[in-house]
């Protein structure tokens, strides 16, 4: 087996990860995943002020530090830093391994890149905008000839968020394009270990399960893949966190759709997938199945979406409702008087945070956001900030807002698309300026899977939404949060956000707990629950071998992070609140 670790899960994690991995133990390859859709927006934007710039300055830091080491301890580096310009990150590279005297060898994948031929292929950006980045998902291949020619270090534009640990195994094992069952091992190890300290323990429903004092600094996760695509996720010896089957189910579910997970290389059947403990932090991964990759590939496109800004007005004590509407029609009469122009979009947000007879101020309070977003900066800006300030002596009693209204800011919005994969170049650049020329898969699927939302249980937006009530033929039921039994993760793609929720591993019956799991958590009933969900398209997805059941409802973040006017724009805590929600649980599945 060969051992594959992760010191990166986002452009901004710690510093230190890159050398506490290379000191803690012994690791073949170490990855680092530094992209997002909205990174690739940060990073567009830095092209636009300075055209050498483009990738991921932290890593430069890091490799500043850690190159010498990384060389010393035989451990090869692969990484999708070089973000917009990875042959400006590779050239950086080089400049820092000559003025300390080390014989590095830098190669770099390129041909994700599409801006310039977006015309061309018909790639455009939310309302019509030209993109301001367009880059299609690259698969393994490529870093996998880098390292075969030699490479210490393969830096890559977009590559999907695996393929920095599926290239290193197709290099260690050569594997072909259609070994699908090992490509989808490796893929699963992969999804599981880029995010960092998510797989060993961080963000973790089951948090207060741990000893605390393990969590202070969560050690980053290794896969240990063999030559069949199996592998055991894990973690040095020694450091913090947590590797367990929760723990690794809670990242396999982050961020998916449904069980076909497609990618340009494999795509992976995620409903095949086995954990199984087998040590301390040590959970092995198996049974995983593959089969051909999409003819086509995604590309993230970021574009213009406008200005935007936004004011929080703290709301106290009572006559909430009166005083939230009370201000909302000043605002409001002020903007549509404003010679600056009304907003295109203006959104309230009332968050009844109060509670009746309050003990401190805070427990007083709710909190009312207004957003408002505009193509020209002009309504946004000091005619919104102006409308709000001027109310401080003319409003409701006890007037304030949490911070003063700023000049309003342009914000990005992120679009998928799909184009062929034979349109998009793979490119390896090696340090001498050879070029080597992937080719596309040759066998391939004749649509993608995300085109679709089919599957076994998916559902589409329905009237009614009946309540949660308990099933007589259950026996006795008690109403308790539904985190009492599961375990969740969330997130975002796009402007759709995903919701993983699993069976807790300390419950009575596991088994008998999933089937009531998936019975209960329809459309409608998830509706229920989070009722912000009401007027959306849900998918609902069961993953029997993980007793999980994912949900992906579309839509829910609008145009995605960067424009999203939710107070948690990623839903990164829409699993805690899921979890929260109160139902009736049959008293023999609590634990």
């Amino acid at each position: 087996m060969i051992r594959i670790g992760n010191c990166s899960g986002f452009y901004g994690d710690r510093l230190a990860a890159m050398r506490e991995m290379l000191t803690d133990g012994d690791l073949d390859y170490l990855t680092g995943d530094y992209l997002a859709e909205l990174t690739m927006l940060i990073l567009g934007r830095d092209r636009m002020k300075d055209a050498s710039l483009g990738y991921a300055k932290t890593f430069v830091r890091q490799m500043t530090d850690c190159m010498g080491l990384a060389k010393e301890r035989g451990v090869r580096i692969v990484t999708n830093a070089g973000g917009l310009n990875p042959a400006g990150l590779a050239e950086k590279l080089r400049e820092i391994a000559s003025e300390q005297g080390l014989d590095i060898v830098v190669a770099h994948v390129e041909g994700d890149d599409l801006r310039p031929r977006a015309d061309e292929l018909g790639l455009v950006g939310h309302g019509g905008q030209p993109p301001i980045t367009a880059n299609a998902y690259l698969g393994a291949f490529g870093i996998a000839a880098a390292l075969d020619a030699g490479a210490d270090v393969v830096v890559t534009g977009r590559v999907t968020d695996a393929s920095v640990v599926v290239g290193p195994a197709i290099h260690a094992y050569g594997w072909g394009r259609e070994d699908y069952d090992a490509l989808a091992g490796a893929v699963v190890a992969g999804h599981v270990v880029e995010c960092g300290a998510q797989a060993t323990g961080g963000n973790f429903s089951g948090f207060a399960t741990l000893d605390p004092k393990t969590m202070l600094h969560p050690g980053f996760p290794i896969a240990e893949i063999a030559a069949d695509g199996s592998s055991v996720i894990t973690k040095h010896e020694g450091t913090g966190g947590v590797v367990s089957v929760d723990t690794v189910t809670a990242q396999l579910v982050y961020e998916i759709g449904g069980p076909a997970y497609a990618g340009p290389d494999v795509v992976t059947h995620l409903d095949s997938v086995v954990l199984t403990q087998d040590g301390e932090d040590r959970v092995a991964v198996s049974g995983v199945r593959g089969s051909a990759p999409p003819a086509t590939t995604k590309v993230a496109l970021n574009s213009f979406g406008g200005f935007r800004n936004s004011v929080e007005f703290v709301l106290t004590g009572l006559d909430i409702e009166e005083k939230a509407a009370l201000v909302r029609l000043q605002v409001e009469d002020a903007l549509a008087q404003s010679p600056a122009g009304i907003p295109d979009e203006v959104v309230w947000d009332l968050d009844r945070t109060d509670v009746e007879d309050p003990e401190t101020q805070g427990r007083a309070t709710a909190l009312l956001r207004c957003h408002v977003k505009a193509m020209s900066p002009d309504p946004v800006g000091r005619a919104f900030s102006s409308a709000a300030v001027e109310l401080a002596l003319a409003s409701y009693p006890g007037f304030t807002v949490t911070r003063p209204p700023a000049a309003g800011t342009p914000y990005g919005v992120y679009t998928p698309a799909y184009v062929p994969q034979e349109v998009v170049p793979h490119t390896v650049v090696l340090a001498d300026g050879t070029r080597l020329d992937i080719p596309a898969p040759t066998s391939t699927l004749a649509s993608h899977p995300a085109h679709t939302r089919e599957s076994p249980r998916a559902h589409s937006r329905e009237d009614s939404a009946p309540a949660v009530t308990r099933d007589p033929a259950r026996g006795d039921s008690r109403a308790v949060p539904l985190g009492r039994v599961v375990h969740t993760r969330s997130g975002d793609k796009g402007g759709d956000a995903n919701v993983g929720v699993w069976v807790r591993s300390d419950v009575a019956d596991p088994d008998a707990a999933y089937a009531w799991l998936v019975e209960l958590l329809d459309a409608e009933t998830f509706r229920t629950l989070i009722p912000e969900a009401a007027d959306l398209d849900l998918e609902i997805h069961p993953l029997p071998n993980l007793r999980a059941v994912n949900v992906v409802a579309h839509g829910f973040l609008g145009d995605g992070v960067a424009a999203s006017t939710r107070f948690d724009p990623q839903a990164k805590a829409l699993g805690e609140w899921l979890r929260a929600r109160v139902v009736d649980v049959p008293e023999e599945l609590l634990p």
